[in-house]
């Protein structure tokens, strides 16, 4: 199935929540495969609907197949993103050694807070997308991505990794803070004075906390280099002409700021915008737009008026674009899709749109 913009091999949807980005993933997944092309659609959004888009009962962090039929020549896998068993995977093959791996993630510290740290989530969605690009196993990617500012925050990430790895909060997190018997290095010759600041700590923070933070980031040594290494690799993929960037953007004046501000951080990042969509507008049913009858409760006035405006929107959004920027809008259909036959029918009407029709 062809279509008017030129696929590329890694296509990253964005935007605001609540626009229907996850769907359009998953259509535009489904519109991939059945072009021929072996396609994951893959997301790190904490919802999970893109389970539900696709029909599957896919479990987090396992690639799932979506069955097509046989007149489908392309292949397309869901992937749900689940952070503590990438980060888990990441251990596993990269620690030095068996011993050093269980030291990880036998480690409390470990175990408990660091698969839910800030930042976390973004870092393994970075790893888990290099992953399968460097696995090579399907000809295209599509990565649904949660709303607008956690998505600046997974852009990010790869610099915000390769920047604390090399400040000098490693040197310092990476010494040796306690001594064999538990207690806190220098502490034991400063007497009671000593032992009250131990207490002071123990009381704030809690000293078998810092205990195994210290010993989680000592294990965690070895492993640095290569996190950074992988992080300005992503960071060059996603500047790369091999991704774009799918903006899609809600109906209506209000949406149009958020929409600019997406398009206009991209661009200063470096990042290759694609197509814009404007989804879920109101059609057009023929009827005067009456704003008072429409506060009044007369429903078929209230459509009117909603079409006049998000038309109003779309237009508004196509000037401040300019003519270079491919800027095409879907209709608001009278159900959301729910399986993978009104997918479809969402994924054909996307193709029209993208051929220009």
């Amino acid at each position: 199935m062809t279509t008017g913009f030129e696929w590329p091999r890694l296509l990253v949807v964005v935007g605001a929540g609540g626009v229907g980005k996850t769907t359009l993933a998953a259509a535009l997944g489904l519109l991939s495969a059945r072009g021929g092309t072996d396609t994951l659609v893959m997301t790190f959004d904490p919802s999970h609907r893109l389970k539900d888009a696709l029909g599957v009962g896919a479990e987090a962090g396992v690639e799932t197949r979506v069955e097509l039929g046989d007149a489908v020549t392309g292949r397309l896998d869901a992937s749900l993103l689940d952070a503590r068993r990438t980060f888990d995977g990441l251990v596993d093959r990269y620690a030095p050694d068996p011993a050093a791996r269980d030291r990880i993630l036998g480690n409390r510290f470990y175990r408990h807070l660091a698969g839910s740290l800030a930042g976390i989530l973004e870092y393994m969605a970075v790893e888990r997308l290099l992953e399968v690009w460097r696995a090579g196993e399907h000809e295209r990617i599509i990565l649904d991505t949660p709303p607008t500012r956690q998505a600046l925050d997974f852009l990010g990430a790869p610099r915000r990794m390769v920047s604390f790895l090399e400040s000098g909060a490693i040197k310092v997190s990476t010494r040796r803070w306690f001594v064999d018997d538990g207690r806190l290095r220098g502490a034991r010759a400063l007497g009671p004075l000593g032992r009250r600041f131990e207490s002071f700590l123990d009381d704030v923070v809690g000293l078998e906390l810092l205990r195994d933070m210290g010993e989680f980031f000592q294990a965690f040594g070895p492993l640095y280099e290569g996190f950074r290494q992988r992080a300005r690799q992503v960071e060059q993929l996603l500047v790369s002409r091999d991704t774009v960037f799918f903006l899609v953007s809600g109906a209506g004046e209000e949406n149009v700021p958020d929409t600019l501000f997406f398009a206009r951080k991209l661009e200063e990042t470096g990042h290759h915008l694609g197509p814009v969509l404007v989804n879920r507008l109101h059609p057009r049913a023929g009827l005067a737009a009456d704003r008072e009858a429409a506060v009044r409760g007369d429903g078929a006035a209230l459509l009117a008026w909603l079409a006049e405006r998000d038309a109003r929107g779309l237009e508004h959004l196509r000037t401040l674009l300019g003519p270079e920027r491919p800027l095409y809008d879907l209709p608001l259909l009278p159900e959301a899709p729910s399986e993978i036959q009104s997918l479809a029918r969402l994924a054909e009407l996307l193709a029209e749109r993208l051929r220009g029709v």
